[in-house]
């Protein structure tokens, strides 16, 4: 089990979960408010 903490702790996984969160707060922002991200320059 402290094998397995400490390869939770790693930089790549934690850059791994990272990438997904934002990924899912990207995807969220935009099903909620779509088309808001790329909004056109006046």
């Amino acid at each position: 089990m402290q094998d397995f903490l400490k390869y939770l702790s790693t930089a790549p996984v934690l850059a791994t979960a990272w990438m997904v969160v934002t990924a899912a707060i990207l995807i969220g922002f935009n099903w909620v408010f779509p088309d808001l991200l790329f909004h056109p320059m006046p």
